[in-house]
This record gives structure tokens, C-alpha cells and sequence, in this order.
């Protein structure tokens, strides 16, 4: 029996031991789906705050555990930081035996060039967002948080969830999701004609005129939502539920 290549995309997790069920999902997918793939791709947001490479917990553990036991396997482990999780570093990724990427990565995708981000850079209309963005990305900003005890950095990043989550309320659908116009630019930037992102939850596969495909990831919740893209470049969601 052939089998075929494949390659999972996954995003926006939010692991957090307040939500036992998704790290079970989370497990669950490591440990039977995974070690199938060709290379697997996170692309942001698998923890739902992340304060530092510092901080150990048995969540933290446990998931670094999943992770290693699939890149010891000789299958490559691709991260792209999200808007939770920006602060994972090279202590974490060395850990888990993960690669970390930068913001936009290009790949080459059983023969077709592909665009991978998390997806918070294309959501241009949320001006708050994005200038907050840019400064928690100074790297002189992230130095002295990481200098500070981590009982300290713990109650900022509560804070800052919790402003995050209010201001949701507030903000249109519009508003929180990507701007087209932005996304056409970066097709062109790039040159490419697909692209895989997470961030807004909108699982979804978009085609944008003449002939482009925006792919969208979905978040977690009582199912997984995992990207499947084999070498006949067939693309199908799953629920971790097959």
C-alpha cells in the first residue's frame, strides 16, 4: 500500500492548564496523527501566554515531552511565534527540538512555493493592535520584562489577557479580521499564490481573484483543527476525531 506524503499545519491552541480538554487533544494528536507527517508546522499561539523560557510547569513539560518524541523521530518541528506566545525562545525550541521561524516564512510545499505567518500582521485595521505589536517586539522592551521574577511577568501577562479579552468585546468582526487589500500586498512581497495563517479563528480556505488561496487555521476547542496537505497538494481540515 502507497502511502501518501503529508505535511499538518496547526495554530492557535491556547494551551493553558485551565483547559485540561485541549492539552488531551493536543496529546492525543502528537502522539497518532503527528508521527505520520512528512514535517509538522505550529504557527503561533500553542500556549495561551507564554512569560518566559524560565518558567517550568507541568504543562510546559509535558508538551515540550509530545514534542521531542515527534522531532526525535526524524520529522521536522516548525514554530512561528504568535501573539501569545512571542517570548518562546531558543532555551524552549532546543528543548522540544523545534525550528523556530521568522514572522513570514516561504516554503517549499510538494513543489509550490507557500506564505506561513500567524496572521496577526494582516489584521491592519486594528490600529490598537498593531501599535502594541510593535512595541512589544522591541527587543529592548522584551530584555527588561524577561529580567523581571517571573511572579512579576506572571501578573502582567494576566493583566494583559484580560485587557485583550475586553477589548475583543468592543471591536468589530471587520476590525479583527485581515485586511484584503493588506493581504494582496503581501501575495506580490512574496510572490507566491497560497498562504497558511492562523490568528483570527475563522478556519476557512479563501479564493481570492485571479488565483490566489488564502488557507486559514482554526483554533482549538472541543475538536482540533489541523491542516492536512499532502504531495498532490490535496488539502483537508481535520477534527483529531477521525
Amino acid at each position: 500500500m502507497l502511502i501518501m506524503k503529508k505535511t499538518y499545519f496547526i495554530a492557535d491552541l491556547h494551551l493553558s492548564e485551565n483547559r485540561p480538554y485541549l492539552t488531551e487533544l493536543f496529546c492525543d494528536f502528537m502522539q497518532n496523527l503527528a508521527p505520520q507527517a512528512e514535517a509538522l508546522y505550529i504557527l503561533g499561539d500553542l500556549f495561551d501566554f507564554w512569560i518566559g523560557d524560565d518558567e517550568q510547569s507541568p504543562l510546559i513539560e509535558l508538551v515540550q515531552q509530545q514534542i521531542k518524541q515527534v522531532s526525535d523521530k526524524g520529522i521536522p518541528c516548525y514554530f512561528q511565534h504568535g501573539n501569545r506566545d512571542f517570548l518562546i525562545g531558543k532555551r524552549f525550541a532546543q528543548a522540544c527540538g523545534i525550528n523556530l521561524l521568522p514572522t513570514y516564512q516561504l516554503v517549499d510545499l510538494y513543489g509550490e512555493n507557500v506564505l506561513l505567518c500567524h496572521g496577526d500582521t494582516l489584521c491592519t485595521d486594528d490600529i490598537a493592535y498593531q501599535r502594541y505589536r510593535k512595541k512589544v517586539h522591541q527587543k529592548w522592551r522584551q530584555g527588561l520584562f524577561l529580567c523581571l521574577p517571573l511572579k512579576v511577568r506572571l501578573k502582567i501577562a494576566e493583566k494583559i489577557r484580560a485587557k485583550s479579552q475586553a477589548d475583543k468585546k468592543q471591536k468589530s468582526y471587520e476590525i479583527m479580521d485581515v485586511n484584503p487589500e493588506f493581504v494582496l500586498q503581501i501575495f506580490a512581497q512574496f510572490g507566491v499564490k497560497k498562504m497558511i495563517h492562523g490568528h483570527t479563528h475563522r478556519q476557512n480556505i479563501h479564493q481570492i481573484a485571479p488565483h490566489f488561496t488564502r488557507i486559514v487555521l482554526g483554533d482549538w476547542g472541543e475538536t482540533a483543527s489541523i491542516l492536512e496537505v499532502n504531495e498532490q497538494q490535496q488539502i483537508r481540515f481535520l477534527t483529531g476525531k477521525e
